[in-house]
């Protein structure tokens, strides 16, 4: 339960289970960017804000939020998500804390990840030395999302997953999100694309306004009334 930073705004309330891809559709601007950085604890939340298992991590940080198994795609693949100066396998290193030791950093180990997602994400790249920005759009974001799902995560928080990428690679990064589901991983999904949604969710939220809406199942609404929610007007709802 996420309380925004305007007092006046109504706290986001929602659950998301094991082997579930709850969905969040929604106009930019209206709280998404907000809601995802409270959850990967990129901003300051009360410790019981937010539970995993029933433990509060509401007051940890985003490195013990990735011991405990949460993982976060952010929706600005360069400077957020990568590093376009540095090197595939070097980017490996913003989130992979067992690819350092004592301070040391681990070049062989993040070398063989780096290979291992450009190899299962298919990845066009000269190799794990290529440079992040000098790959395409999509490629770069396969290797993103790659990164963070060969770390077996319990928990994945993606934000746009296939913004400005071409079909081919959305495909791959969509599949990628329902094979990790069917592991068992809980999985939240930010996107303007209501069409990835209803492929992917099973259940849907809207933010408008930093409201969230009630849930409802993707069979259980059409994507015309989704459209309608996200100007705020969805039902009355205790």
């Amino acid at each position: 339960r996420l309380a925004p930073d305007d007092e006046e705004s109504t706290p986001l309330s929602l659950t998301v289970h094991a082997g579930e891809i709850v969905g969040i559709a929604g106009i930019s601007g209206n709280g998404q960017r907000e809601v995802m950085a409270r959850l990967a604890g990129e901003s300051p939340s009360d410790p019981g804000a937010i539970l995993l298992d029933g433990a509060p991590i509401g007051a940890l940080g985003p490195r013990a939020r990735r011991a405990l198994g949460l993982r976060y795609v952010p929706e600005e693949r360069l400077r957020h998500g990568a590093v376009p100066e540095m090197s595939l396998a070097e980017n490996t290193l913003l989130t992979g804390d067992a690819l350092q030791a004592r301070g040391f950093i681990r070049p062989s180990a993040m070398q063989t990840f780096a290979a291992r997602v450009i190899a299962r994400f298919k990845v066009k790249a000269p190799g794990a030395e290529a440079r992040a920005g000098s790959l395409s759009g999509g490629n770069l974001q396969k290797f993103i999302v790659g990164r963070e799902m060969e770390a077996v995560p319990r928990v994945l928080l993606v934000n746009q997953p296939t913004w400005g990428v071409d079909v081919g690679a959305a495909a791959a990064i969509r599949n990628a999100l329902i094979a990790l589901r069917a592991q068992g991983c809980a999985i939240i999904v930010v996107s303007e694309e209501l069409d990835e949604l209803f492929e992917l969710a099973d259940r849907l939220f809207v933010i408008a306004q930093r409201r969230l809406s009630p849930p409802v199942r993707v069979h259980d609404i059409g994507i015309d009334e989704i459209g309608r929610w996200m100007s705020g007007l969805w039902p009355a709802h205790e």
